[in-house]
Order: C-alpha cells, then sequence, then structure tokens
C-alpha cells in the first residue's frame, strides 16, 4: 500500500501546485498528502529525517506552524565561508532534484546557469548569484508567450547544499521553502514577520502553465501561475568569526496571469540572493556612542555659552542666551552625528571588504534607515551651525585705524575768504583702501582649493574606481570588468568610501598648503600683516560686543606713504635689524592679539560708531552734500584718533594690558578673567583673527561640504551630480560670503564700496 513512488511524487506534485496549502475544511490534494502521511508512519522516515517519509516526497517541515525557528536556527550549516579561497569556500554550491508534473524523477541540477532565474543573461552574470557575499538583484518583465513557450510543462524543485563531511563524502542539506501563498486554515500564515508562525516547506516551481488548462490540454491555460519573486537570504551566525551560516531560506511569491492576448502582455519577475546578520549588537553600541558622545557635545555646548557671555560682557541668562547655547549644541551634536557616521561607514568598510573569514555582513537597505537618518541629522545640524557663522562674519565691526601722520604743510586756499593759509599736509586715503581690498580678498580663502577638492575626490571615485569598493560583494577590486555583475550599492559603504576620500584629500591638502605652499609660496593671512605694517594701518576687529582682535600695523618707520626709494631703503633697514621690531609692545614682534574690552570702552566706541553709521559717507563721488560728507569724515577722524589713542595708552580710565593666554583658556577657547577696570591683550601668535574669515573655520566648512556631497549622492546615486552640485553651492555661498561681507566692510569703515574690487 503507498508503494506507487511516481504516483506519490505526482500527489505531492499537485500538492505544490496548490501552495502547499492545508485546511480542515476542503479535502484537496494536499489534505490526501496528509492524510497518506499519517496513515504511513510504520514505513519508517528517509536519512533520519522525521518529516520525510518512505515512498513519499518531502513537503512539510511538519504539518503544524511554529517549527520554523527550530529548522533555521537550531543548526549550523556545516562549512565555513570565506570571501578568498576554494571554490567551496566561496561559492554556494546549491543542487536541485527536478521532476515533472506526472512525479517522474529527472535529474540532479547544479543551479549555475540560471536555472531559478527567469531573466535571460550571460553566464558570467548569472553565477554570480552564488558567489558568497554577493548579494544578488535582478529582475526583467517576461512576455506571458514566451513563459508558455519555455514552460510548457512544470518543473518541480528539491533544493539542496551541498557540502563535504569531516570523512570526505559530499553531503546534501535540505534547503527551506517559504512559500508566501500558502495557506493554512484560510490564513496566509507564511505573510508576517514572526518566525514562530512560518509553515516551511520544501517543494516549489517557477512556472504552471497546466493547472489553469480547462478541458483540453492543447488549448492555451486561461491561467497560469508564475513565480514572480524569488528570494534566497542567507544569514550569518552570531559572534562567529569563521563564515559560519544558519541554513538559508528560499522564499517565493507567486502570481496568477490570466492569460488574454499572450502576445501582449507581460509578467515582472525578480531573483535575488540577501546576506544577513543580527545588527542588534551594532545599534546597541551606536546607540550607547550616541549618547556619550551626545552628553560630552551638551558640556562643550555649555563652555561656549559661557565663553560667548563672557565675550559679550553680559551675566544675565535670557532668551538669547538659550537660542546662543542651542545653536551651539547643534554644531556640536552635527559633529557627534557626523563622526559616528563616518567612523560606522568606515568600519563596514574596512571589516567587510577586508576579510578572509567572513565575520561580519553588510546591513540590509531596511537595516540602513537608521544610518541615513543620522547623516540627515548631521546635515541639517551642521547646515544650521554654517549659517549662523555666515551671519556672525557678516556682522563684525571693524575699523582701519591710520598712523600716519601729516608731513609738513601746504598752502590752501580758504573758501569764501579769498585768503591762503598754511595747513597740515593731507594723509592719502588710499593705503586704507589698499588694506580694505585686501581684508576684502581674504575673506572667502580656505585652507584647501575647493575647485581641485571636488575633480580630485571624482577622480578617485570614477576613474581610478574607489567607487567598486561601495558595491555589495566581497570583492575589493577597484576595477570591475563589463562582463561581471554589478551588485547594487550599499548606502553605508557609498558614504564610508566618499567621506573617507574627500576627508582624506581635503587633510593632504591641508598639510600640503600649510607645509609647504604656505611657508615658501605664499601666505596671504601672513602677507596681509606684513602689508598692514608696511601701510602704517591697524586693523581693529570686534566679532562680539566685548571681544576681539587687533592686528598692530603701526609702521617701524613712522611714515609709509612716501616713494619707492624710500620704501626700499626701509626694508633694508628692517632686514638689517636697524630699526626696532614691530610689535605692539617694545623689542617684541608680537603683531597680532585677541582682545578683551571693558564695558567702558565699547560703551566709548559705540558712541563714535553710531555718528560714524548715522552718515555712511556719500553715495556717490560726486553728487553728496558738502554737509554730509564732512560728518562722516569728522566721525572717521573721531574713530582713527580715539582707536589710535587707546593703543597708545594715552586713556587712563581705558588702558589696557597684555599678557599671555593661559593654556586651558586656549584649550577651552574661552577668558577666566574679566575685563572691569582694563581691557585685556593676550597675544596670539597663532593669528586666530582669522576666525571672522572662512580661513579659520576650515573644519566647519570641510564637514559641511563632505556632508552636502553625501546627501546628494545618496538621493541621486551619481557621484558626478554630487560633485557638481557641491562645486555650486560652495561658489554660491563664497559668492554671498564677499557680497556681504564688502557691504559690512564699506558700512563699518567708510570704505566706499566702488573702492573695492
Amino acid at each position: 500500500l503507498y508503494s506507487n513512488l511516481t504516483a506519490c511524487q505526482a500527489l505531492g506534485n499537485m500538492c505544490v501546485m496548490n501552495m502547499n496549502s492545508l485546511s480542515s475544511s476542503s479535502t484537496d490534494a494536499c489534505g490526501l498528502f496528509q492524510y497518506i502521511y499519517v496513515n504511513t508512519a510504520r514505513l519508517g522516515i528517509v536519512h533520519s529525517i522525521a518529516f520525510w517519509r518512505h515512498n513519499l516526497p518531502w513537503l512539510y517541515y511538519g504539518d503544524q506552524p511554529g517549527l520554523a525557528s527550530q529548522v533555521l536556527e537550531a543548526n549550523h550549516f556545516p562549512t565555513i565561508f570565506s570571501f578568498k579561497g576554494t571554490d567551496e569556500a566561496v561559492k554556494l554550491q546549491f543542487i536541485a532534484a527536478s521532476f515533472d508534473a506526472a512525479g517522474n524523477f529527472l535529474q540532479w541540477q547544479n543551479l549555475e546557469g540560471g536555472i531559478l532565474q527567469l531573466c535571460p543573461d550571460t553566464q558570467t552574470k548569472l553565477n554570480a548569484a552564488y558567489a558568497f557575499g554577493t548579494t544578488y538583484q535582478q529582475s526583467c518583465k517576461i512576455s506571458v508567450s514566451k513563459i508558455l513557450l519555455d514552460f510548457a510543462n512544470p518543473i518541480f524543485y528539491d533544493l539542496f547544499l551541498e557540502y563535504n563531511g569531516d570523512n570526505g563524502q559530499r553531503y546534501l542539506w535540505a534547503v527551506p521553502v517559504l512559500n508566501l501563498n500558502l495557506q493554512y486554515s484560510e490564513m496566509f500564515v507564511n505573510q508576517g514577520s514572526n518566525m514562530n508562525s512560518w509553515l516551511l516547506t520544501r517543494r516549489f516551481f517557477l512556472v504552471d502553465a497546466l493547472s489553469g488548462k480547462e478541458n483540453d490540454l492543447g488549448k492555451l491555460p486561461r491561467v497560469i501561475r508564475v513565480a514572480s519573486k524569488i528570494s534566497i537570504s542567507i544569514r550569518l551566525v552570531s559572534h562567529t568569526q569563521r563564515g559560519m551560516i544558519y541554513p538559508p531560506l528560499i522564499t517565493i511569491a507567486y502570481t496568477d496571469v490570466l492569460v488574454q492576448n499572450p502576445e501582449t502582455q507581460s509578467v515582472m519577475v525578480s531573483f535575488s540572493v540577501n546576506y544577513e546578520m543580527n545588527q542588534s549588537e551594532a545599534q546597541i553600541q551606536t546607540d550607547i556612542t550616541l549618547g556619550v558622545l551626545g552628553g560630552l557635545a551638551v558640556l562643550w555646548s555649555l563652555l561656549k555659552t559661557a565663553g560667548w557671555k563672557r565675550r559679550t560682557g553680559s551675566s544675565i541668562i535670557d532668551l538669547q542666551t538659550v537660542l546662543k547655547f542651542l545653536l551651539f549644541y547643534a554644531g556640536d551634536l552635527a559633529n557627534v552625528f557626523f563622526i559616528i557616521t563616518v567612523g560606522t561607514g568606515i568600519y563596514w568598510l574596512v571589516f567587510f571588504k577586508a576579510q578572509q573569514f567572513v565575520s561580519v555582513l553588510l546591513p540590509l537597505p531596511s537595516q540602513e534607515e537608521a544610518f541615513v537618518t543620522y547623516i540627515a541629522c548631521a546635515f541639517s545640524l551642521k547646515a544650521l551651525q554654517f549659517l549662523q557663522l555666515l551671519v556672525s562674519q557678516l556682522t563684525i565691526d571693524i575699523f582701519f585705524i591710520d598712523w600716519e601722520r601729516p608731513k609738513g604743510k601746504v598752502l590752501k586756499a580758504v573758501e569764501g575768504e579769498g585768503v591762503i593759509k598754511s595747513a597740515a599736509a593731507p594723509v592719502s586715503i588710499w593705503r586704507t583702501y589698499f588694506i580694505a581690498n585686501e581684508w576684502n580678498e581674504i575673506q572667502t580663502v580656505r585652507k584647501i582649493n575647493p575647485l581641485f577638492q571636488v575633480l580630485a575626490v571624482l577622480f578617485f571615485l570614477e576613474v581610478v574606481g574607489f567607487s567598486n569598493l561601495a558595491l555589495m560583494d566581497s570583492s575589493s577590486s577597484l576595477t570591475r570588468s563589463s562582463e561581471s555583475y554589478i551588485a547594487p550599492w550599499s548606502r553605508i559603504l557609498r558614504f564610508g568610501v566618499s567621506a573617507a576620500l574627500w576627508l582624506a584629500i581635503a587633510f593632504l591638502q591641508i598639510i600640503f598648503f600649510s607645509v609647504f605652499y604656505e611657508r615658501f609660496v605664499e601666505d596671504k593671512i601672513s602677507q596681509f600683516v606684513d602689508l598692514c605694517c608696511m601701510s602704517n594701518i591697524s586693523v581693529f576687529l570686534l566679532s562680539h560686543s566685548c571681544f576681539g582682535y587687533y592686528i598692530h600695523g603701526r609702521s617701524v618707520h613712522g611714515h609709509a606713504d612716501t616713494n619707492m626709494e624710500e620704501m626700499n631703503m626701509n626694508l633694508k633697514r628692517e632686514a638689517e635689524n636697524l630699526c626696532s621690531q614691530r610689535g605692539l609692545l617694545p623689542n617684541t614682534d608680537g603683531q597680532t592679539f585677541q582682545i578683551s574690552i571693558s564695558r567702558k570702552m565699547r560703551l566709548h566706541y559705540d558712541r563714535i560708531h553710531e555718528s560714524l553709521t548715522r552718515k555712511r559717507g556719500p553715495a556717490r563721488l560726486l553728487d553728496s552734500s558738502a554737509n554730509t560728507s564732512e560728518q562722516s569724515t569728522r566721525a572717521y577722524n573721531t574713530m582713527n584718533k580715539f582707536l589710535s589713542s587707546f593703543i597708545d595708552h594715552v586713556h587712563k580710565e581705558m588702558d589696557y594690558i597684555v599678557k599671555d593666554k593661559l593654556l586651558l583658556e586656549r584649550i577651552l577657547g574661552m577668558e577666566f578673567m574679566e575685563p572691569i577696570e582694563k581691557s585685556i591683550f593676550y597675544n596670539d601668535e597663532g593669528h586666530t583673527f582669522s576666525d571672522v574669515l572662512y580661513y579659520g573655520n576650515e573644519m566647519t566648512l570641510l564637514i559641511f561640504d563632505t556632508l552636502f556631497f553625501s546627501i546628494v549622492d545618496l538621493a541621486s546615486q551619481s557621484f558626478v551630480l554630487a560633485a557638481i552640485l557641491t562645486y555650486l553651492q560652495q561658489e554660491i555661498f563664497r559668492f554671498i560670503r564677499n557680497t556681504l561681507g564688502q557691504k559690512n566692510l564699506a558700512s563699518k569703515t567708510l570704505v566706499d564700496k566702488r573702492f573695492l574690487i
């Protein structure tokens, strides 16, 4: 009884065509199969597998849902996989036993060659699906006429994974099937994410063009059933260091197609191989890192806010203080997100691509959502910090102190009186215009060349081939042949590669410019300080209410408004140490200072500044009222006289002292002493006045550019588009910074903006 193997196989195939569905309310092929299965317990089992009865095909892993977790996770597949080595270690050796609809055994088949892939492709690309570690995705539309031609008779497969035993024998491991169309008691139990409710099966088919035929087998079927989605999942054993995996799972979804016009009808089919591992531990570590660094960012932002309050000369905690703290925290939190995302990207890049025996697998696209969210948060917060930086730089107070004094007297006609009187020779304004133009030029100078940065990153990504490291495959090669399969991109690897390249090239540029170019070719910041001294003009900057910078440009020669011969003579005397040193203090070279001014000094500055800005100078060089011009000139001279006398210690009630900053003050970026009676000038050999320029904020600009490039790339999957838009963004903001900075410069210094070129 029940000894006809072919008939039992045919019955099993009919059950498979019925989606292995089980129902107690109806009796069909699966119900009959289950009845026979229950009544043949005495016949014994095959290969010690409890679910495989003698003379019967193996269709189910038990007849009750809930055994899936035991089947998929109780045992490890007994092979060590690696990314480099023999075919057995780097290839998934799938073997399929095939049967026809009548139950006849056809053959054993290796899956290579596209046995399960309905989409046509080259042999190399089809076989790439079974290279271990290569995420494979293939989809296409196939016409119904081609399906009917190629799959007139259904073929049924029992899938196995081949491996070597300890004794050198070849063994087969049964691969379970998750049929998403299976119904158990009228419920689709396999469509949920809860593994404990799944009912795993064994046998499957690709196309059923048989059961949809009515009355005449020679006619076209009324309905065909196609495996529209086939996915093989490979899961890595947690904490493995030797490439151990759990048994693979093949997930199949079928689509019923009503045949009406086969020539015009088509069906979308896909085949994929996915690799995954438990990412919960990595997520926990990321959350812990985010929490710790986020807490440190709060403390650092509080310190910055305290320093800002000291520099503004206010001790009251008001709404502005809270907003400033939030802005500081936005920038610091952006840095935290940036560190975490770059670290994560480089971690996966190094540990996934460089491993031999597999210990980690890339997160699935659905598992990358938190990572992409972190990048979006980093970009948003960094953009906020960048805009706040622009606003602060565009609202600084600046004044050029002209130390030049009249040389002799000239005869001057007094208008309206008809008499000629002697007066002090006028001091040329062109030196001030010259310094203003030089300041205007260095406002957007950076420590890197932005155009070279973009082109170099694009060159290494697209020409050298670093972009290939972002593919979800096991290869660490920078080149791919046109015949080979190109795996999908990993967003984490894509960000890791692009961010690492961007930062590496930027840091190399910074090193080159700081070590070689600025030392032997041109250092625009130091040159500006030298130019101030040669022009006999000092720069007084206030970035906060009571804090700023001072560049001492008083000429050691007394005059700078002179001819070429005398200028060359002065330079020669200075080179031969025949004159005093340039520093503010006698016998020192210190020309740049951070200044912390007293409240009294600031109030006096503001009173003069109000009269300076009330009349901003002539709107036209010729068509301006004499009264307006005279008031502006008087205000300018008053400010110049006040600041020069302040530097010369004339105002004893507003005096200052010069001292060095403490090491801790330098590290924290704040001042411990409050300038109550006297202002404080801190020696500054590092030219930190560049903090009000692009030059002193290179790290903020660099991180913003990196995140902008990455955001565009993640959205468009195009490094070229990301590079173009990043460069355009840089140029747009540079134009805004130059234009508005020029207006602020003209407004604060009384230099007509038409002289700023």
